[in-house]
Parts: structure tokens; sequence; C-alpha cells
């Protein structure tokens, strides 16, 4: 089981970094995922992803606080919106059904990411 925890884990902190770069994938669930399963597969990668001076952070903010510093949420709104709108006005401009389950999934996404604490150090 260890072989596969470790695998799962990895598989998890690769999705987690790839949410750091698209806006609509999430990062930190995905980093907690591999976080968790680190824990119990592999005690040394679980050090190294929580000691870790880009990675941790997410992991222990969310974790301890249950929070969200105001420049990860400022970033992530603003990436996101600006990607949805050049999606809703270029890319789906015929479709208006699509335009509005885009509006609508920015407004989901966006109530989700504002309706978690603010962590007031980042």
């Amino acid at each position: 089981m260890r072989p596969l925890g470790i695998i799962i884990g990895s598989l998890a902190l690769a999705l987690g970094i790839v949410g750091i770069f698209l806006p609509l994938m999430p990062t930190t669930p995905f980093l907690l995922l591999a976080a968790g399963i680190y824990a119990r597969s592999s005690p040394r990668l679980y050090t190294w992803l929580l000691s870790n001076k880009r990675l941790g952070p997410y992991i222990r903010n969310f974790r301890e606080h249950r929070a969200i510093p105001l420049r990860v949420k400022l970033i992530s709104i603003s990436v996101m919106w600006v990607s949805m709108l050049y999606c809703i006005f270029f890319v789906v401009e015929h479709l208006w059904w699509a335009q509005l389950l885009l509006a609508l999934t920015a407004i989901g996404v966006t109530v989700h990411i504002l309706s978690f604490k603010t962590l007031k150090r980042s």
C-alpha cells in the first residue's frame, strides 16, 4: 500500500501545482489530499511537503486557520475573472448558454473563495 500511497499522493501534488497556474483548478484541496496521503504512506515526503517554501504555507494556513491570505484571494479571483471574461466574450461568443454557465461558475467560485476567512499575515 505504501507505493500506491506515494503514487496517489504525488498525483494529487502534481494536480495542486497545476492548480496554481490554472484558474479553475483548485490548489489547496489537492495539496491537502497529498499531505494526508503522504502522512500515511511516507512521513519523509509529508515532512518535505510541509517544509516546502512555496507549498507548505498553503497547507499549514488552511489546516491551522481555515483561512486564505488576502493576496492569494485577490490573485485567484482576478486571474479567474480575466480568464472567464475572455472565454465568455471571445471563445463562446455565440453560445449564450455557455456564457451563462461560465459566468455562474465564476460567481460560484468567487463566493466559495470569499467564504473562507482572510488570513491577516501572508
